[in-house]
């Protein structure tokens, strides 16, 4: 293995490394299910592979992936084939499906039900900020809209939000945020 090639692969292992967890959460909030996460998984870092994008610094090289993975679950949820195919986990008598996940509490499993019933607009800038701790400007550079539209975005779907889980036992602060 010749030294441009070590280069390449170190680069894109550190990739993997560091932003695995981000790209994968990001990935399983739009597509709503594992497989078709470890899809888009694969794809971006493939693409990053691929590519060989160089970066200035670890915020561009951030917001890259971030980018690359919206695309890359978009791609895979409008996807001729998928709108052909009918999912049989409806039909599966176990409920414990291969797809099927749960989070440590039935409160964090309620949360991202109601996460995933949400516009995608909306469900894109909550996760951002609220998930991978991005700050309005670094949505707003990210995703390539403006900072006023960032915050109507996490407005609106934090009142979605509310509202479909207004009948749960979540309860809200006085601020509108989840206590």
């Amino acid at each position: 293995m010749n030294a441009e090639v070590a280069k390449v692969f170190l680069d894109t292992l550190s990739a993997v490394k560091t932003y695995k967890d981000m790209v994968y959460s990001i990935a399983l909030t739009h597509t709503r299910n594992r497989s078709d996460a470890d899809d888009v998984f694969q794809e971006v870092f493939l693409a990053y592979q691929r590519k060989q994008p160089v970066f200035d610094d670890h915020e561009r090289r951030k917001a890259w992936l971030i980018t690359t993975t919206l695309n890359c679950a978009k791609q895979n949820t409008t996807n001729s084939w998928r709108q052909k195919v009918v999912s049989l986990q409806g039909y599966i008598a176990d409920e414990k499906a291969e797809d099927s996940f749960h989070f440590q509490s039935e409160e964090q499993d309620i949360v991202f039900a109601a996460l995933q019933e949400l516009p995608d607009k909306y469900r894109t800038a909550i996760h951002l900020f609220y998930f991978e701790d991005l700050s309005i400007a670094e949505i707003s550079s990210t995703l390539n809209i403006e900072s006023g539209t960032v915050k109507v975005h996490l407005s609106r779907g934090r009142a979605q939000l509310r509202e479909k889980l207004k009948d749960s036992c979540i309860e809200w602060g006085s601020e509108g945020e989840l206590n």
